[in-house]
């Protein structure tokens, strides 16, 4: 189950470098910055949604509150109806920049996830699984500085998989790739995502991946940041702009509502 609610959230950080006024006119070191402005969104168990929305708006500040990395000003985030306090397995989070820790194998870091089970044999062949589901069967024993970018994101994803968790939430899952190890990645969450049917958030700045891979794309405004587009896509996979105009409509808009008067 991995059914998100996520109730008039809001979050300001407080910029301690700034003075403000009190009502009485006394000073104090700190202004609040909002980032996010009563957010309300609920996503449905099996989704695969994307986050859209100008750099430094937010997204990736929701997205850890819904982690439970972070704690909101106000308002509150539900999965499976309980209320998001803290980290937990079940919502496991692929952070922008390489998770892999460097001192472990592929092997070793995809069995992290799983040292609560016991039984040797169990363990072995759910590791030996997911390293094969992703493509990198041979690759156990290398350390993540013999592999390649697309590589270490296909082991953080056997990683986060392994653990079950019902609801995987990646920013920006891939940052840094070449243009094909990119296509080939997007391609690789698409086919996870049918696979296991696990309810996924995806931040990316990226309109074309967000309508490419997307169940549902959501566009947040700038700081503080709304929800200016919650659009569900119904075309089904693989989509094409070329072939669906439908879609490529919806694409020239998306670049509009950013600020891009032409998708190019």
């Amino acid at each position: 189950m991995g059914h998100i609610i996520i109730n008039n959230l809001c979050k300001e950080y407080i910029d301690r470098r700034r003075v403000s006024r009190k009502p009485d006119g006394s000073r104090q070191a700190g202004t609040a910055i909002p980032v996010l402005d009563n957010v309300n969104l609920e996503f449905f168990d099996g989704e695969l949604v994307c986050i859209l929305g100008p750099s430094g708006c937010g997204k990736s500040t929701m997205l850890n509150i819904v982690a439970g990395f972070s704690e909101p000003t106000s308002g509150n985030v539900l999965i499976n109806d309980k209320q998001i306090t803290g980290p937990s397995a079940d919502n496991i989070f692929v952070f922008q920049q390489n998770g892999l820790l460097p001192w472990m194998t592929v092997w070793q870091n995809v069995e992290l996830g799983l040292r609560h089970i016991q039984d040797i044999e169990e363990k072995h062949e759910k590791i030996q699984e997911h390293i094969d589901m992703v493509g990198l069967e041979n690759f156990e024993r290398h350390y993540p500085y013999q592999l390649s970018g697309g590589m270490k994101r296909r082991a953080e994803l056997a990683r986060a998989l392994v653990v079950n968790p019902d609801v995987l939430i990646m920013d920006e899952p891939f940052t840094g790739l070449d243009f094909l190890t990119h296509m080939k990645m997007r391609e690789e969450v698409v086919n996870m995502h049918h696979l296991f049917g696990k309810s996924i958030l995806i931040v990316t700045h990226d309109i074309d991946d967000a309508l490419i891979m997307g169940d549902r794309v959501v566009v947040m405004s700038d700081r503080p940041a709304k929800v200016e587009l919650n659009q569900k896509i119904e075309f089904s996979h693989p989509r094409s702009f070329v072939k669906q105009l439908g879609l490529r409509r919806l694409r020239e808009d998306t670049f509009l509502m950013l600020g891009v008067s032409h998708a190019v």
